[in-house]
């Protein structure tokens, strides 16, 4: 009788350099959530956290991005106030713009995806922040519509896409071009 080894299953783990560039990526996500333009409701804030997402994610890749992302909605979700307006906590998270925040995991998991399956070119990380970008806006607007509906305020969502995405797009397609920037000047320096 003869005894066969099973090979181990190698994962790659996490480096302390891997967390440090994590850790810090998720801070740039708070430092720039509270950099923001405030406008009237039921309009969203304009903020930078937008070009700290897509930064995390071109500059550490999707799984490191991802992770980052996750660590900042954690911290989020604790209470740690690190959201726009400086609001941390359950409340921040289940409110009518608590889908957008919630919805930057979705956008980096569909960045992973993307850029795990077709590579790490300009073209398919510029690609993959778009795709990631649109289901952003699809489940925080979709999110938002249910929300402002159990208030007793339905919102159409044409309305609801004019005061959370349509004046959106360019300043995001702006900060995707700066952290996609950022991403070539830094990124030969991570590792």
């Amino acid at each position: 009788m003869s005894t066969m080894e099973t090979p181990a299953v190698s994962r790659p783990r996490l480096r302390t350099q891997d967390l440090t560039y994590i850790a810090l990526f998720a801070v740039l996500m708070a430092v720039c959530a509270w950099i923001s333009i405030p406008v009237p409701a039921p309009l969203v804030q304009f903020t930078m956290q937008t070009f700290a997402v897509f930064a995390a994610l071109v500059v550490l890749g999707g799984r490191r991005g991802t992770y980052a992302v996750t660590v900042y909605l954690l911290l989020g979700a604790v209470g740690v106030p690190v959201f726009s307006g400086f609001r941390g906590g359950p409340a921040a998270l289940l409110g009518v713009t608590g889908g957008y925040i919630l919805g930057f995991f979705f956008q980096a998991l569909v960045y992973w995806l993307i850029t795990a399956k077709l590579g790490e070119s300009l073209l398919v990380k510029t690609a993959a922040c778009v795709a990631g970008g649109a289901v952003l806006y699809a489940f925080g607007t979709a999110w938002y519509v249910i929300l402002y509906a159990q208030t007793g305020s339905p919102v159409g969502v044409m309305t609801a896409l004019g005061y959370c995405v349509f004046p959106f797009i360019i300043p995001d397609l702006l900060k995707l071009a700066l952290a996609l920037v950022l991403a070539q000047r830094v990124g030969k320096y991570i590792k």
